[in-house]
């Protein structure tokens, strides 16, 4: 499988609307797939649609956009806009998310992911065929919904799983896996699961900084947000963590922030947050790739001594 090396979209340190010269200069550094968030920033499919138009050529992956925040025919139309802007380039990633994004931002009942991704799933690949979809799913139901304009070739379908059961359903019906916050050491836990053939994808969080210990008090931060969250907190019991990150859930569920940061040690925030001068964190990168992750979608963080835009550029292939 060719080497990808794919670049989070827009910037953490700009707007969307200030993020296109950069892009633009993107595939010239040797980037090859360029992959948007979607959180509580900008949306999935804003950015890639622009990208498409500013960075001709590269592959364009959401990463991801939720199932349920979406009615099925929404998503099959997002998807088959951006296939349809980026003729074979496109690549629609999907997940579960999460509670918070789901019931509690967007007041839709966060109910069986799995079922829901994997209906879903089943889904998108009859309806951008260009095929009417009259269907009774688990979790919902279509009725006679086809697609005006049908993307010529269907965009491929990766699906956000971080343990077997999902990993499986990416690797057995899907075009890929998408996972995040694991080191390169977790990744061949994870390839296992998914098998030798299976396009892995993975975004990676880099600060290029020799600032160790500022680097890890900000990334305490963001490791606290996602790895409380219950999916990434079983991800990371079944990648063997579960006892060393015991006093972070237990402080946090406390409600005591301050001794919940302080309780992720700092083997655990070296091991999923790559960070160090550019060498080394590429260095780094050329690990998880060594261990069988097909796609890096880095992703730099503010904080150090280096610009995200020198970042950028120092963390590309050909740097």
């Amino acid at each position: 499988m060719t080497q990808n090396w794919g670049m989070t979209i827009p910037f953490y340190d700009r707007s969307l609307a200030r993020s296109r010269e950069l892009i633009e200069e993107l595939p010239a550094l040797g980037y090859t797939d360029l992959w948007s968030a979607e959180v509580n920033g900008t949306d999935g499919f804003t950015p890639l649609a622009l990208a498409s138009q500013w960075a001709p050529g590269v592959r364009l992956g959401s990463a991801i956009v939720p199932v349920s925040t979406r009615g099925p025919a929404l998503l099959a139309m997002s998807a088959a806009t951006l296939a349809d802007l980026a003729p074979e380039r496109f690549v629609l990633g999907i997940g579960s998310s999460s509670p918070a994004i789901v019931e509690r931002w967007n007041a839709v009942e966060f109910a069986k992911p799995y079922a829901r991704t994997r209906d879903t799933l089943r889904f998108l690949k009859q309806a951008l065929t260009g095929e009417k979809v009259s269907e009774t799913y688990e979790t919902f139901q279509v009725k006679g919904f086809k697609l005006e304009r049908a993307p010529k070739t269907p965009p491929k379908i990766v699906l956000a799983a971080l343990r077997p059961r999902m990993l499986k359903l990416a690797a057995e019906e899907a075009d890929g896996a998408i996972t995040n916050w694991l080191s390169p050491e977790d990744v061949r836990k994870v390839r296992a699961e998914i098998g030798p053939e299976t396009e892995l994808i993975a975004r990676l969080f880099v600060c290029v900084s020799e600032d160790t210990d500022r680097v890890r008090e900000q990334a305490r931060w963001m490791l606290a947000s996602y790895l409380t969250v219950p999916a990434y907190a079983a991800f990371h019991d079944w990648l063997g963590r579960g006892e060393v990150l015991r006093p972070l859930h237990e402080a946090w569920a406390a409600g005591d922030r301050k001794s919940a940061l302080q309780a992720i040690p700092d083997e655990v925030v070296d091991a999923l947050i790559v960070h160090g001068d550019a060498a080394t964190c590429r260095a780094r990168i050329e690990e998880y790739v060594a261990n069988g992750l097909n796609t890096p979608v880095l992703a730099p963080i503010p904080g150090g001594e280096v610009s995200i835009t020198q970042a950028v550029r120092d963390l590309a292939p050909k740097g």
